[in-house]
């Protein structure tokens, strides 16, 4: 398929389908084992988005096509072959969100949160203006929480836009009431996501530099993590189902891998100063040690390696040492984990951020090798209208 005429891209709730939108339809693709299920050639398609694994299938159409509108939303039945609903927005649709029991849509400034059992009005959240439509929805019904940018007070006395909060509000979508609000980054938020059980949040910044999970609906600051220190735009996280893996992709053309449940828990685990203050991000494959691992078996055979093993050591300590003595908010930029895994993917040539990269992980088991589950999806830039 031409990358020309791909409009949309990305998985279902469990990483078992790929749903594609194009310029003459759209598209159903399985996992694995890997192969297409269905095709539809009817108009071009903006959104593409599925239920599981079922036959319930919600579609917008596309800004540029005269027949198409990205205004109106389509819930269609695949093996059924026929139309459920068409309902049509005051602006365009940027996102569509679903679970089994709630279906939200995302506009630039409104959600509104349906019932999706009879496609029944439940609620709409005003929002501050959110092009990027910003938002994620737990695949649970048991925890079923909406989770987008906080809403900035507009203030009277100041004409100009307030900045963007880095704050996320957490929303019942089962009781229609706001359950928390979390302070997440100082800067404005740039990616949301929940694990498959509601029960953790994953945030992401505008900077990029820093990965915090929190749990659901506590807010309580569970692990943070250091996808690199370079800013990079964060295009996508996601947990594996059981929520024992986390995988990041960004503008960089990187997609990095963090372990989530481990005896530090996230939140004090301190590599090689060599690594965490220069300015590369972690792009090879090793699954161990990661880059120490490599360079220490690299020197290993040299003259030097004792002193330098030594001096790893030593700059650990001191690493520790110092953490120790510091206030939180600068502790913060000692602490955070690094990836166990990371790769490169083929570089787009539109030099960083022309190419969005979708990524999920699919592994059910608490034990898994990253790239054996990992599926990455790259898809052409988002349209905005």
């Amino acid at each position: 398929m031409a990358d020309g005429n791909m409009l949309f891209a990305n998985f279902n709730q469990d990483f078992s389908c790929i749903s594609l939108g194009t310029k003459r339809g759209y598209s159903i693709t399985n996992c694995d084992p890997f192969g297409r299920v269905y095709t539809m050639n009817d108009g071009a398609r903006g959104i593409v988005e599925m239920l599981f694994c079922t036959s319930l299938i919600a579609l917008v159409g596309a800004a540029d096509q005269a027949q198409s509108s990205p205004r109106k939303l389509q819930i269609v039945n695949t093996k059924r072959q026929s139309m459920i609903c068409e309902l049509l927005f005051p602006s365009s649709i940027l996102s569509v969100k679903m679970n089994r029991k709630t279906l939200v849509i995302v506009l630039e400034a409104e959600i509104y949160i349906y019932d999706i059992s009879n496609m029944r009005l439940l609620h709409v959240i005003e929002t501050t203006p959110n092009p990027d439509a910003i938002c994620a929805l737990s695949p649970s019904v048991d925890s079923s929480y909406l989770a987008y940018p906080s809403p900035v007070p507009s203030s009277s006395a100041s004409p100009s836009p307030t900045p963007a909060s880095g704050d996320v509000l957490l929303f019942s979508t089962r009781s229609l009431t706001v359950a928390n609000v979390i302070q997440a980054h100082k800067a404005p938020i740039s990616c949301l996501a929940l694990n498959s059980t509601g029960t953790l949040l994953a945030t992401a910044s505008d900077k990029g530099t820093v990965i915090r999970v929190w749990s659901v609906p506590g807010a309580e600051k569970l692990y943070q993590f250091r996808r690199g220190t370079r800013e990079a735009k964060i295009y996508s996280i996601n947990f594996n189902v059981v929520g024992s893996l986390m995988a990041v992709s960004s503008a960089h053309d990187t997609v990095h891998i963090f372990k989530l449940g481990g005896a530090t828990g996230g939140k004090a685990s301190p590599r090689s100063v060599a690594e965490s203050l220069d300015g590369r991000e972690s792009t090879t494959g090793t699954l161990d040690g990661g880059y120490e691992a490599f360079i220490d078996s690299k020197k290993s055979r040299s003259v030097g390696s004792s002193l330098t093993r030594k001096s790893l050591q030593l700059t650990r300590g001191l690493t520790s040492s110092v953490g120790s003595y510091l206030p939180s908010s600068m502790k913060e930029m000692w602490e955070p984990s690094r990836d166990f895994a990371s790769l490169s993917l083929p570089s787009s040539g539109s030099g960083g951020g022309g190419v969005r990269t979708v990524v999920g992980l699919s592994g059910w088991n608490e034990i898994v090798d990253a790239f054996e589950l990992q599926w990455v999806f790259v898809a052409p830039p988002a349209r905005r209208i």
